[in-house]
């Protein structure tokens, strides 16, 4: 007896009625796969709605208060939401010179050395390490990942410190946390990924390994170093336990540490107590402001680096 056998997946089926062949249907896809629902556009986009809100309504009301006057903030109680009277008083008297001023000049001038000498150090020991026959570089590689895990810890790095005569110095804000090794590792893998053919024609051409670098690499390697770049000066514009662990002398802190002593102690800064007193500013506006002044450098700059988040970050993380 001949068995019946089925036409195959493959093949058309033959319906009855005349419509012709037709196909059976493909399996549906994967539920990632999947174009989303009205509901489900809805529900992303309510729930990103809400999570900028959460984040954007603190900003408001910091920056609202810092620039709320002495009477809306008393009628308010603290901390002002709609804004009446505005007027830029604590910035004004915070510019005008004294610790804020100072503390914030001192910011400025650590995150752009530090920035600067972080990395240059990053790209030179990141590129030494990407060139796989330069000398002890698998052991230079696992030196540098032993202190991701391992750390002699807060008491001799202290001593070190104070050993090389750092302490009482702007040098103790930026040495002691120059060099991070993710971020190293981050631009060795960028660096890996451009063409080993494009490295040996310049070498062929005569160029040496800092030509290479300066005019080959880093030209290439754009969005990774713009990231980088932008880690380093969050860091160092955020920084403050190294301040007030290696600083005694007040007029040395930086911008943070002025914010700290604000928003703990309540004290006001050198200078603005008169205008405290006279009631012709509040001490809650002099803190919002010192905040307000704290976050717009990072606010400002990220979204120029923003673009290049995804090749920096990704490329460099996925290549290495």
């Amino acid at each position: 007896m001949t068995a019946v056998v089925g036409p195959p997946v493959d093949e058309p089926v033959r319906g009855g009625g005349g419509d012709g062949p037709r196909r059976r249907a493909a399996p549906a896809r994967p539920a990632w796969e999947e174009e989303p629902s009205p509901a489900g556009l809805a529900g992303k986009g309510i729930a990103l709605s809400l999570a900028c809100l959460a984040i954007l309504f603190p900003l408001w009301i910091v920056v609202v208060t810092s620039l709320s006057s002495r009477r809306t903030i008393d009628e308010a109680g603290g901390l002002v939401m709609v804004p009446r009277g505005l007027t830029f008083i604590a910035y004004r008297e915070l510019l005008s010179g004294g610790q804020v001023t100072r503390a914030a000049l001192v910011s400025v001038l650590v995150t752009l050395v530090g920035t600067l000498f972080s990395m240059t150090v990053s790209v030179l020991c990141a590129y030494g390490l990407s060139r796989t026959g330069s000398l002890g570089h698998r052991w230079l590689l696992m030196l540098l990942l032993a202190t991701m895990f391992f750390s002699a810890g807060l008491i001799p790095t202290y001593l070190l410190v104070q050993s090389l005569g750092l302490t009482d110095t702007y040098l103790a804000l930026i040495l002691p946390s120059a060099v991070s090794v993710f971020n190293i590792l981050v631009l060795r893998g960028f660096f890996m990924g451009i063409s080993p053919e494009l490295i040996d024609s310049a070498r062929i051409d005569g160029a040496g390994d800092v030509r290479i670098l300066w005019q080959i690499v880093m030209p290439l390697s754009r969005a990774v170093l713009a990231v980088i770049t932008l880690f380093y000066a969050v860091g160092y514009w955020s920084a403050w336990f190294n301040a007030s662990l290696y600083l005694n002398d007040q007029d040395m802190m930086p911008l943070q540490n002025v914010m700290i002593q604000l928003v703990q102690k309540q004290e006001a800064p050198v200078g603005l107590s008169q205008a405290i007193r006279t009631g012709q500013l509040s001490g809650l506006a002099v803190q919002m402001a010192v905040m307000v002044m704290a976050l717009l450098p990072v606010a400002v700059l990220s979204p120029f680096v923003q673009k290049h988040f995804r090749k920096g970050m990704l490329t460099g993380a996925v290549k290495g």
